[in-house]
């Protein structure tokens, strides 16, 4: 009896690593087709920008190894994408912000939602509203960002998520990490 407890709980556990590697690889999958699309290139490669815990420390929100990456064209940087996820009414989603090599934003995207309503935040008309924002703009919810009907936690949420962002991109570009 403790026997096949045991075994089913490794099982178990098995999976579920399996799933969060199948997860990542599947974002991983759609942050590359984003990037194509973005930069019109297939040949671009993605390189981890690893954060030091010192660096960490001082952000708004710690960055995870694998998150921040270097977009690299022909051995030149050419952007960035920062990879997160951020809260929704009871779930969360995952999201890309891709930087310009001056830490613009280029584009910003709702890989995966995971909730029955409040999607429109995945939609390119709205999510239009963030790109060409930069370290030095607070951005503010119904006035600079419009909302969205049915979907306020979300917005809110990605509005909250990008201001992070941002205000961290200037700590990182400050600690040298670009």
């Amino acid at each position: 009896m403790i026997l096949k407890r045991l075994l089913l709980i490794s099982l178990l556990t098995i999976v579920t690593q399996v799933e969060a590697f199948q997860l990542k690889k599947s974002i991983l999958k759609k942050v590359k087709k984003e990037l194509v699309k973005t930069f019109e290139d297939k040949s671009l490669v993605l390189e981890s920008i690893p954060v030091s815990n010192k660096v960490n420390a001082k952000l708004h929100k710690a960055i995870a190894k694998d998150h921040l990456n270097k977009i690299i064209k022909d051995s030149e940087v050419i952007g960035y994408a920062y990879i997160a996820k951020a809260p929704s009414k009871t779930d969360e989603f995952d999201f890309l912000i891709i930087l310009d090599k001056n830490l613009i934003i280029k584009k910003a995207k709702v890989l995966i939602y995971r909730e029955d309503y409040g999607g429109e935040i995945g939609s390119k008309r709205w999510l239009k509203q963030f790109i060409g924002k930069t370290s030095g703009k607070q951005l503010k919810y119904t006035k600079d960002i419009i909302a969205i009907s049915g979907a306020t936690i979300s917005a809110l949420s990605m509005t909250v998520a990008i201001n992070t962002f941002l205000k961290d991109v200037a700590i990182l570009n400050e600690n040298q990490v670009f």
